[in-house]
């Protein structure tokens, strides 16, 4: 049953995804940046995957913004913040905390999109989640560590 009070609407859904873009624009910036500075040996394989990653999240970046313009909103054209690091690992797990926010939030916008009978929309979503969970592994692998639960934002 839904109740009225977690009920979202058409423009807070938009709000939303303009900032999953936002984030999504933070990603590509990041991934061309880390692909190219990360140096060392034991660097070069994920460095060359980092700079696959960042086609992967332009062409989300392209299916969210349409998305947002289908629902009757303005896309966003800015990125949130980049952090930059000279050590590789920091760099890597920017990338994680990154992918762990952003599996969390498009995991809630599935639930947002369904509950709006948004039904594509949540189907895009859920291509989209697929490489993102894909570039975590990757990015825990590289680390040595499992990958984080992501779990899904409130």
């Amino acid at each position: 049953m839904v109740h009225k009070d977690k009920s979202i609407t058409r423009k807070e859904l938009i709000d939303l995804l303009n900032e999953d873009l936002q984030r999504e624009f933070q990603a590509v910036i990041g991934y061309v940046n880390y692909s190219q500075v990360l140096k060392g040996a034991a660097y070069m394989n994920i460095a060359a995957e980092l700079a696959i990653h960042a086609t992967e999240e332009l062409a989300h970046a392209i299916i969210i913004a349409n998305q947002i313009d289908y629902l009757g909103g303005m896309p966003a054209v800015t990125a949130k913040p980049v952090k930059t690091s000279q050590k590789p690992e920091d760099m890597l797990r920017f990338d994680l905390d990154n992918e762990v926010q952003t599996i969390r939030n498009y995991r809630r916008r599935v639930k947002q999109a369904d509950e709006l009978n948004e039904f594509a929309l949540g189907e895009h979503i859920r291509d989209i989640l697929l490489q993102e969970q894909d570039h975590l592994v990757s990015l825990a692998t590289a680390l040595g560590i499992d990958p984080p639960d992501a779990g899904i934002a409130d």
